[in-house]
């Protein structure tokens, strides 16, 4: 009996015969079309995909989101700029101290006060935004492993990151939806004793970052589903105006913090790690070496903090302008012109000038951008948030034909995306 010679293509070559589509054509044919989401775990959240499969290999995919879609943008229309800031938690949920300080210094920019922020305020916010991408990406690195079958490293990422929420609540009052940051500052100061919490975890979180590695970056379990799969070249990464650990693990070196500096990022020293092949395992690689660099932005945040730990030589944190940030209590009610300020911020708001401003931060999905339009007044006449992660998951249709059903998964979990601001 002749023995059957079998082929079996690697998924470069999958990929290369695949033909890029948006919509599934061959429903009553040869194909499966098969739903993944939008309930499904390794969707990370409710990401509706429709599949087109010729056996196990996708030939189409076409992403279906919008199932947590809020109104954000319309909202931001009618409430103040301040009354906004707690909706902004709810963009990557997962970061968002990063999220407050993005927005903050957008209506900082229109206000034109962003060069007035004080210098212990800006520290603060560079911490904030960093811990931030610490969280955020312990809890990526952990999903995007459990997802790929390593349930321990999901339990060793979780453990840290919770002592990340204990920090954010001694500093914010909230573990989950912070709502810290102001327009002209922050809503208060470090805590007695956070610095030194702070520094112990830094110390600790590097030990959990090596852990990590150790399990995953040389498990042959893990290389085999991450390398060569889900390939993005470098052109392809820009021409679909991917940011933030997507772009850069294709080997883009674009960082907005580097880019166009803001806060004290331009004064702290800091690498911006690059990826070589752009695959899933590049995705990864770069988000371990983040972590690393955001353990070194913050120590150096604390070392250089104005005021020192407890602030004994009163650094102010907020900007000094009656007519942005809410005066002092005590001058409330002992002055008439400190009562009047604080009606017309907690009725109108800050009464910002007619113009268009857009301004995006180095967010741990990617560039979170906020474009405001104002003709006057205390509210915006509108307001478009560029989410990283709707941005980031509009290449899918092109990379997924191509790869097995069974890489959509690691696919997915690399790109690390939140529906919360996806779809806001």
């Amino acid at each position: 009996m002749a023995m059957t010679n079998i082929v079996v293509k690697d998924t470069v070559a999958r990929v290369a015969e695949a033909a890029p589509s948006n919509e599934p054509e061959d429903l009553h044919g040869e194909k499966m079309v098969l739903n993944m989401g939008p309930s499904h775990p390794s969707t990370h959240g409710v990401l509706r995909i429709v599949l087109e499969l010729d056996g196990e290999v996708i030939t189409k995919a076409q992403p279906d989101i919008g199932y947590l879609h809020r109104g954000d943008e319309k909202i931001a229309e009618n409430m103040t700029y301040t009354q906004f800031i707690p909706y902004t938690d709810r963009l990557d949920y997962l970061a968002p101290l990063a999220n407050n300080v993005a927005y903050a210094l957008a209506v900082e920019k229109l206000l034109g006060i962003q060069e007035q922020l004080p210098p212990r305020c800006q520290y603060i916010r560079v911490i904030c935004c960093e811990l931030a991408r610490l969280s955020s990406h312990l809890l990526g690195v952990g999903c995007y492993a459990m997802d790929c079958g390593a349930m321990t490293v999901f339990l060793l990422t979780y453990t840290e990151r919770e002592k990340i929420y204990n920090l954010c609540e001694s500093l914010t009052g909230a573990r989950f939806t912070t709502n810290y940051t102001r327009i002209g500052g922050l809503s208060r100061d470090i805590p007695p004793g956070w610095v030194d919490q702070c520094r112990k975890f830094l110390q600790e979180v590097v030990v959990n970052i090596a852990e990590t590695e150790t399990l995953l970056t040389r498990n042959r379990i893990w290389v085999d589903r991450t390398k060569d799969v889900g390939v993005i070249p470098r052109d392809v990464a820009i021409d679909y105006a991917l940011t933030g650990p997507n772009l850069r693990g294709s080997g883009v070196n674009y960082d907005v913090r580097k880019a166009r500096p803001y806060l004290v990022y331009k004064d702290l020293t800091f690498d911006v790690p690059l990826g070589e092949v752009g695959d899933c395992y590049d995705r990864y690689l770069v988000r371990m070496e983040e972590m690393r660099q955001s353990v070194r932005i913050v120590e150096q945040c604390l070392d250089q903090l104005p005021g020192g730990p407890d602030n004994r030589s009163k650094e102010p944190i907020n900007v000094a302008n009656g007519k942005t940030v809410l005066p002092p209590k005590h001058k409330v009610l002992t002055s008439m012109e400190e009562l009047i300020h604080q009606f017309m911020l907690v009725t109108e708001g800050v009464n910002a000038p007619p113009g268009e401003v857009y301004f995006g931060a180095e967010n741990p999905k990617g560039e979170l951008g906020f474009y405001i339009n104002s003709r006057g007044g205390g509210t915006p006449y509108r307001l478009k948030i560029r989410a990283p992660s709707f941005v980031n998951l509009s290449i899918l249709p092109h990379l997924l034909p191509g790869h097995l059903m069974s890489d959509t998964v690691a696919i997915l979990g690399s790109f690390d995306f939140v529906m919360g601001e996806c779809d806001r």
